[in-house]
């Protein structure tokens, strides 16, 4: 189920990509904390608390049940062998489904892990910071989840049971989900700043390009440099990069080569990044991915931080830009009826046809219904949701939208929201405004930013991280992956 994207705009395993306040425990301190959490490992007979369960069975329960033992220490918390197991048992699962070409056991363990550390180190400096999601946020956030996939919540539950997945660990992904976003929020997105004389450039650059737009739909291999790394490290990653290449060349499976050797935060979905207007890309991505045909890669990409391989797997063209174009906008108001454990659709819609009687037989006013009735924040002001340009709405309720004459009610129409009667008050076509088309470029050159900071964000938080690896393997294998 794609459940976590309808809510959030970074998947389960959200990590370092390009595309895309208390001080962390100083790894001076840290080994004291990782010396303290070393008895536990060899006293099993001591539990130790973790979130989802995974401890250390105390003698005369354990029977012929494995131990738990400490895979890598994380400042002052351990990441368990049961932990890792459980999230590679999870993503197995989703790789198998979406028809991803799985890597090796030994790189799936690698990335893994990698990606719980750069999780665990975010989520100690959240709750250093104080973020903090309530059970009633959490239910809300669960609530929309639910709504978005036409279920109610008990319905979701079942589905979740039905997958494999317990409910009180969906609960607590997503309640890391927000509280990981809430930080990225706090950390990122409120320090990036957009200056007038960026968006003037933007829109000029973009007046000035060719008249057919387009966008590519993108795949990556990113190999990682360390911060601080020496010319022979960066040279090991270079060869590293090298090697890739060439077994592409040689035919290899580019979704393959992703999970198995990318860094990036979807290297276990084949490197899939989706699909990106050129502009809204770093330049030296844009003007390799613009000569490319479908189905072809770029040669080696060096940026601040790491070597990339993007492949552009298709394109698609865009209606022709224009500097001012002329749309239309519509003036309407509608009522929403939730659908709820104790509304169900087939009554919200009932509900609404005996509304739409009294409203075509004049029995009662548009607005005085809604006030009453309708479940939306606009229902204390008659409906009215002012004037909206296309887009602005949900596809479903927009088409029906645009069929209605001025005046007229429509049948009952359902979106993710709900169940809604729509009227159309007015309508007129205006040029899009200066104010919007410059909304628009800065909100262009935000998610262009964004991207970058947010890989280097979420580098710094790995990178102070104080992190020692408890199995031999592990060990060797995070060396092997930074040569």
């Amino acid at each position: 189920m794609k459940l976590l994207a309808v809510l959030l705009c970074t998947a389960a395993l959200s990590g370092c990509s390009l595309f895309s306040s208390k001080k962390k425990a100083e790894p001076a301190a840290a080994p004291a904390a990782a010396a303290a959490a070393a008895p536990a490992a060899a006293a099993p007979a001591k539990p130790v608390a973790k979130k989802d369960g995974a401890g250390f069975l105390p003698p005369g329960e354990s029977g012929n049940v494995e131990v738990d033992s400490i895979a890598v220490v994380v400042n002052d918390e351990v990441i368990t062998q049961r932990e890792l197991v459980n999230r590679i048992k999870t993503v197995t699962a989703r790789m198998k489904a979406q028809n991803v070409q799985m890597p090796s056991d030994a790189d799936l363990r690698r990335q893994l892990l990698e990606r719980m550390i750069v999780e665990r180190s975010q989520l100690q400096m959240a709750k250093d910071m104080g973020v903090r999601v309530d059970d009633l946020q959490l239910d809300r956030a669960i609530g929309r989840i639910a709504e978005a996939q036409k279920m109610n919540i008990q319905q979701l539950r079942n589905q979740m049971e039905k997958d494999g997945t317990p409910y009180a660990a969906f609960r607590e992904e997503i309640r890391e989900e927000i509280i990981m976003q809430r930080l990225r929020e706090h950390e990122v997105d409120a320090k990036i700043q957009i200056s007038d004389a960026e968006v003037d450039s933007f829109l000029a650059a973009e007046k000035a390009a060719a008249a057919e737009q387009f966008e590519i739909n993108i795949a990556q291999i990113m190999v990682r440099i360390p911060d601080n790394a020496t010319a022979e490290v960066i040279a090991q990653r270079r060869a590293r990069a090298d090697e890739v290449m060439r077994q592409l060349r040689t035919g290899a499976d580019f979704a393959k080569m992703a999970a198995t050797y990318s860094d990036a935060s979807d290297a276990l979905q084949g490197g899939a990044v989706g699909w990106r207007q050129p502009e809204r890309l770093p330049p030296v991505f844009a003007e390799a991915l613009t000569k490319l045909k479908a189905g072809q890669v770029t040669p080696i990409i060096k940026s601040t931080g790491a070597f990339h391989i993007l492949k552009a797997v298709d394109r698609r063209s865009l209606a022709e830009a224009q500097a001012v174009a002329a749309v239309q906008q519509t003036h309407a108001r509608h009522i929403l009826i939730k659908v709820t454990p104790t509304m169900s659709a087939a009554d919200a819609k009932r509900k609404l046809l005996e509304l739409k009687e009294r409203l075509d037989n004049n029995a009662a006013k548009f607005e005085d219904l809604a006030r009453l009735v309708s479940n939306d924040g606009s229902a204390s002001k008659g409906g009215d949701l002012g004037w909206l340009y296309p887009g602005d709405t949900m596809p479903e309720f927009e088409a029906a939208m645009n069929n209605l004459k001025i005046g007229e009610v429509s049948q009952p129409v359902e979106t993710s929201f709900g169940l809604h009667l729509i009227e159309v008050l007015e309508r007129k076509s205006d040029d899009v405004s200066k104010e919007r088309e410059r909304n628009n470029a800065r909100q262009a050159l935000r998610e262009r930013k964004m991207e970058e900071a947010t890989e280097s964000w979420q580098r710094e938080v790995r990178d102070r991280a104080y992190v020692e690896y408890r199995n031999e393997e592990d060990k060797a294998a995070n060396s092997n992956a930074n040569k």
